[in-house]
């Protein structure tokens, strides 16, 4: 195994070790979350060893709990009992395994299997003066000792816990199909034809910092002139909690100067890449969710089964095609009009090569 991550309760009495940080929902499954607690009984006094994976929506810094109040919202939370032993001992994971092999016989595993219709780790961009944590959905995985597993009268010190935060990611599927088409057709006052607009996208799914092809073909059969072309790529964060509210962000605007005169056609392929170094000031964006300072991008379109309904953070992208039609002459710029186009987007992750283990 090339990497375990560690994590030891200030007393030393108990330590979580996990194999891996990233865990891949497949939409119709999620990969389990499994790893080992090494624990030393002597320094129980009697308590017992719980472990809880819990799916929580923060938003609020933790510093700023200072009157009670909590400023997570947990989504999903599940707590097993390592130590004593609760059942018999089941058949261990292949990463288990190695994490036993490292940990030694204090080592005491668990396992979680998370529902499908949970949200992916997201957080929400801070302001450039936001102190704190990010607001966003997070999964923590945490070690601790107790006399029962959730008694909110039983105070639970910080120095008798160890947790680890991981991610659930979402990669694109290994086929993708032929991009979404649309078309419209608008008439203006005082034009008895129309402007006609057909738009498509080159595939259906595309990888983060790769450039977005949208084929336009306009057929302009009125006597006014199409000044440009402008497409955006839009982000639409629906935050389901108590009720669901939908935020859209422009993360990509671009203008091309491409005349259409009255009566006349056009059609070109025009390139628009979305990139979040672009966007890094604008505050509440959706980021993939990130462990420490790292690096992130864009957050990925949420693939959902559909079954039931998610809470959380639930992220997808449209692109929009607008024309910027006039009729030329003096008021030309006074009766400017628009022809507006979308299609869906969904912006995503390649999956990396398989990691075997050693």
């Amino acid at each position: 195994m090339s990497k375990v991550f560690k994590k030891t309760s200030g007393n030393g009495h108990i330590a979580l070790y996990l194999g891996k940080r990233d865990f891949v929902d497949h939409v119709d499954s999620v990969e389990v979350v499994d790893g080992v607690v090494k624990v030393d009984p002597s320094g129980l006094e009697g308590r017992k060893v719980y472990v809880y994976l819990a799916c929580a929506f923060r938003y609020g810094s933790d510093d700023l709990d200072v009157i009670g109040l909590s400023f997570r919202r947990d989504i999903w939370i599940k707590r097993v009992q390592v130590y004593p032993p609760t059942e018999a001992a089941t058949a261990k994971t292949p990463m288990q395994e190695s994490l036993m092999k490292k940990v030694g016989e204090q080592g005491c595993p668990f396992s979680f299997q998370l529902p499908t219709d949970l949200p992916c780790s997201v957080s929400l961009q801070p302001g450039p003066n936001d102190a704190g944590k990010a607001c966003g959905v997070d999964f923590e995985v945490k070690a601790y000792l107790a006399n029962s597993p959730d008694n909110a009268d039983e105070v639970i010190e910080k120095k008798d816990t160890c947790r680890l935060m991981i991610r659930k990611i979402q990669f694109a599927p290994a086929t993708n199909k032929a991009g979404p088409k649309a078309e419209i057709s608008k008439q203006f006052m005082m034009t008895d034809k129309p402007v006609h607009l057909e738009a498509s996208l080159g595939k259906e799914i595309y990888y983060h910092g790769d450039p977005i092809t949208v084929s336009v073909k306009i057929n302009n059969e009125t006597a006014k002139v199409v000044k440009k072309i402008k497409i955006s790529v839009e982000q639409l964060t629906s935050v389901v909690l108590y009720s669901s509210d939908t935020y859209t962000k422009a993360v990509c605007t671009e203008e091309f100067g491409e005349t259409v005169n009255a009566n006349s056609t056009f059609e070109k392929t025009l390139q628009i890449t979305p990139l979040l170094a672009s966007n890094k000031e604008k505050r509440g964006l959706s980021v993939d969710g990130r462990l420490k300072d790292e690096d992130t991008h864009l957050a990925s379109t949420t693939l959902s089964s559909g079954e039931k309904e998610m809470q959380g953070i639930i992220v997808s992208y449209k692109v929009k095609i607008n024309l910027m039609v006039s009729s030329g002459g003096l008021l030309g710029g006074l009766t400017a009009s628009d022809v507006t186009l979308e299609l869906p987007l969904t912006l995503m992750s390649p999956k990396p090569a398989e990691v075997t283990l050693d």
